[in-house]
């Protein structure tokens, strides 16, 4: 078993398939990680519901903490998480993140992952972006996060939505170091 602990904190921006389809490769992928931990902000779950993502939160098959629940392991340090994956990650998200402001688990769970210098990606979700997000943006990335805006590739050529949007969290799960075989650029799969 690996020794990944992992944090996905789904936010209010538009998106919410990314987060569904992260959690069920999650779970496909479960040999290759130790634990998965869930937060959503209530917008997210707002959007969640408004874009009938495929899973219904209840029956996401990963433990989900309330907002505002600071005894949640991964709101610690000394609880050895080793990724978080913001997806889809609003700007409110992002700027709070860059300020340092930990006034819910989300950003403060974000905060650990930076002072600990474990890893942390923020798949950001809107366009056009204003000169705040671009600056928030370098900040997290001074800090030591990653930005991994949610821009599909074509060259696997999807032929669903939800293809398509895979590719964006097939990028993220390289970035977790995941072993995933998919479409790369000048390959086939099992290649």
């Amino acid at each position: 078993m690996s020794s990944k602990k992992i944090v996905v904190a789904v936010t209010g921006a538009s998106g919410a398939i990314y987060a569904d389809i992260l959690l069920r490769k999650l779970q496909e992928l479960k040999n290759q990680h130790e634990t998965v931990e869930v937060v959503f902000s209530d917008n997210a779950r707002m959007v969640w519901e408004h874009e009938k993502v495929k899973t219904k939160i209840q029956d996401i098959p990963f433990k989900i903490y309330p907002k505002n629940d600071f005894t949640a392991p991964f709101a610690s340090g000394s609880a050895g998480y080793t990724h978080m994956i913001i997806v889809p990650c609003s700007m409110g998200t992002l700027g709070r993140i860059a300020a340092g402001v930990s006034d819910e688990l989300i950003s403060r769970a974000a905060d650990v992952m930076l002072k600990e210098r474990k890893k942390l990606i923020l798949v950001t979700r809107e366009t056009p972006l204003n000169l705040i997000h671009i600056r928030n943006m370098e900040t997290v990335t001074l800090a030591g996060g990653i930005i991994c805006p949610a821009n599909p590739s074509y060259y696997s050529n999807p032929s669903t939505i939800e293809e398509l949007a895979g590719t964006v969290i097939n990028r993220v799960l390289d970035l977790c170091g995941f072993e995933l075989d998919y479409k790369r650029w000048g390959k086939k799969p099992n290649s």
